[in-house]
């Protein structure tokens, strides 16, 4: 027979080590959620992030990843005044705490002059221009070029070295250009030339060389691209002698053709009359 003082020792001796069992495996599931956690988020020792900025991206990588960090490069940008190729900007800043295996994002200068597209700043006030060309990273002549025109104070043309940059051009960051800028009508008399079959650009690149420019322009389809079009009429007429600055109107067409029509009709509307 059992007695109840023994059937006592042997409960408590049970429930207490399933306590201590309790105790243990609670401790074991802790510890390896903690473990988890800290190689989830990374939370391991900090380290004091070096300074790469000037470093080549070659020579930087190593030098992160020997502190236990990573390397990103995110973005470049061009400065003729640092080394191209080299880092010019790093995410966590130098001498920052950061936790081992986390990444340091850096900006680097490009190995190569950035290019942007030149835009249609045509027939817009030059201060406005000059604002939108700085803002692109172009350098502004400021000796500026005249030619007449009856829109004063309106660009007429953009150039580099003499040469025109046409709208939709890839031009380099830093590039010199010079505006050519009208400043009313002129004295002299100047044959207006035949602009039929070109394009907007052509012609007004004709006109700028005859010391004339771009008047109303009307569309046979305005929602397309002014280089799908071309000229089928013009108005004053070719060979008409008009004042330098005066300016064109011009009629446009998909159809190239068109102009070679619009001829041949008015000079039979001419003979008959």
């Amino acid at each position: 027979m059992v007695k109840k003082s023994d059937f006592t020792k042997k409960s408590l001796i049970i429930v207490g080590l399933n306590i201590v069992l309790a105790v243990v495996l609670v401790s074991i599931i802790l510890w390896g959620v903690r473990a988890w956690l800290n190689a989830y988020t990374q939370h391991g020792e900090e380290v004091s992030v070096i300074d790469v900025s000037g470093l080549l991206v070659t020579d930087a990588k190593p030098l992160l990843e020997s502190q236990g960090l990573r390397m990103m490069v995110i973005d470049s940008t061009y400065s003729d005044k640092v080394p191209l190729g080299t880092i010019v900007g790093q995410d966590p800043q130098p001498g920052s705490n950061a936790k081992e295996g986390r990444t340091v994002y850096v900006i680097t200068n490009s190995t190569s002059k950035r290019q942007i597209t030149m835009p249609n700043l045509q027939d817009i006030s030059y201060r406005q221009v000059e604002t939108t060309l700085r803002g692109m990273g172009l350098v502004i002549d400021t000796a500026y070029e005249y030619r007449p025109s009856v829109f004063p104070d309106l660009v007429l043309d953009i150039k580099s070295n003499g040469v025109s940059i046409v709208p939709g051009e890839k031009v380099l960051v830093g590039t010199k250009v010079q505006l050519v800028i009208g400043f009313g009508r002129g004295d002299e008399q100047v044959e207006v030339p035949s602009l039929l079959g070109m394009t907007l650009q052509e012609a007004r690149s004709l006109l700028l060389k005859h010391r004339l420019t771009i008047g109303a322009t009307y569309y046979d389809e305005p929602e397309l691209k002014d280089e799908e079009q071309f000229i089928y009429n013009q108005s004053p007429k070719e060979g008409k002698q008009i004042i330098e600055g005066e300016a064109i109107d011009i009629y446009l067409s998909t159809d190239k053709e068109k102009s070679i029509k619009y001829t041949i009709d008015t000079e039979e509307d001419e003979e008959w009359f």
